[in-house]
């Protein structure tokens, strides 16, 4: 928890960073663009004010975020996190298309600027004040492990580039009497509208949920499968309730011969470790039984194992057990999305029933959900 509550203090005090300065430099942009007759540079201010209200929102949905669980939410109000990340991006978007809208305007109703030399230093400053403080933004994401301040830092970055291309567009005008400006301006847009819509798609991806961090899930897996007794760990499913906030479930494979109250010693043990370890909170621990002794398992054993790792769409066989007495054979089998799964387990059990025709065949299908 305290851990928790250092990365909310670490987010909103970047954010404040990020709203001081981008207010700053949208009010000096605008001063800029008014009285030079630029759109590209008030587009640009209009970019800053954007950035300063995402910030504010960014702090709304962490402050929300943070608020402890109750009766109606008892694990809590994380994703209120990607809701507020969802808010900034369709901010973003709309300030691109205005930006667009204005900007074919200026190329259809030309005006000339007129840009002195006090208002290319501001351009200028501000190109310098965008790395410095995407350079910021971006290192203090990555510690707090927050995408929207990493996408902020990448966001004011590129916008220094942008800046920077307002810059040379008033140079150019000034040397050569050209006016690019309004064009400068579609370009400006263009990668707002671009900007908006990945963060959408990237939010978008966090609320519907997607795969799991391959490096998190071997990082569990590798926990678990130091206990002694832990032959493999399967069926690793990870539930986000926001950033940092990660229960999983998962299948140990364990002997036959362990007792109820060895596995749930070792239960305890691996879910005190895992969270430890990683932050992760493991809610459940399921068990799949391995035959310890006997020869006539082992065989059957690789018989099937070689059956079904032949199809390329079977990535995976585990939780086998046979038993010779009452020929029972159960396992599970990971099954590729390339494949149709009501074939795929079609195909299984005849084959596999076909190789060991005196056992009752039980065959599970798994979905590929995490590395």
């Amino acid at each position: 928890m305290e851990g928790m509550m250092d990365r909310n203090k670490l987010i909103i005090r970047t954010s404040i960073v990020g709203i001081v300065a981008n207010l700053f430099l949208a009010a000096f942009k605008a001063a800029v663009g008014l009285i030079s007759n630029s759109i590209a540079v008030t587009l640009d201010a209009v970019n800053n004010l954007s950035d300063a209200l995402s910030s504010v929102i960014t702090i709304i949905g962490t402050k929300l975020a943070n608020r402890q669980p109750d009766k109606e939410h008892p694990l809590g109000h994380g994703r209120t996190e990607y809701l507020s990340a969802m808010i900034v991006a369709a901010i973003v978007l709309y300030a691109g298309i205005t930006s667009l809208v204005e900007s074919v305007k200026k190329i259809i109703h030309a005006e000339a600027a007129d840009y002195s030399v006090v208002s290319l230093v501001i351009i200028a400053s501000a190109v310098v004040v965008k790395i410095l403080l995407g350079n910021y933004v971006k290192a203090q994401g990555k510690k707090a492990n927050s995408g929207a301040l990493i996408a902020s830092g990448e966001d004011a970055r590129f916008d220094a580039i942008l800046s920077a291309s307002v810059l040379a567009s008033a140079v150019i005008f000034l040397i050569t009497g050209l006016s690019l400006e309004a064009w400068v301006g579609v370009v400006i847009s263009g990668f707002i509208i671009k900007s908006g819509i990945e963060m959408m798609t990237e939010t978008l991806d966090d609320i519907i949920g997607h795969r799991a961090d391959p490096e998190l899930t071997q990082k569990i897996r590798h926990v678990l499968v130091q206990e002694p007794e832990v032959r493999g760990a399967y069926d690793l499913f990870l539930d986000n309730y926001g950033p940092d906030r990660n229960y999983a479930s998962v299948h140990l494979e364990l002997p036959d011969v362990m007792t109820v109250e060895e596995v749930d010693r070792l239960t305890r043990r691996v879910q005190s470790k895992v969270f430890s370890e990683t932050g992760v909170i493991l809610t459940g621990v399921g068990v799949y039984s391995y035959n310890t002794s006997s020869d006539e398992v082992a065989a059957v054993r690789n018989t099937v194992q070689e059956l079904v790792m032949s199809h390329d769409w079977a990535l995976q066989i585990h939780g086998f057990h046979a038993d010779p007495e009452t020929k029972e054979l159960r396992f599970d089998v990971v099954i590729s999305f390339d494949a149709e799964p009501k074939e795929a387990m079609a195909t299984l059990q005849k084959e596999v029933e076909a190789a060991v025709p005196d056992y009752k065949v039980y065959i599970t299908r798994d979905v590929d959900i995490a590395d």
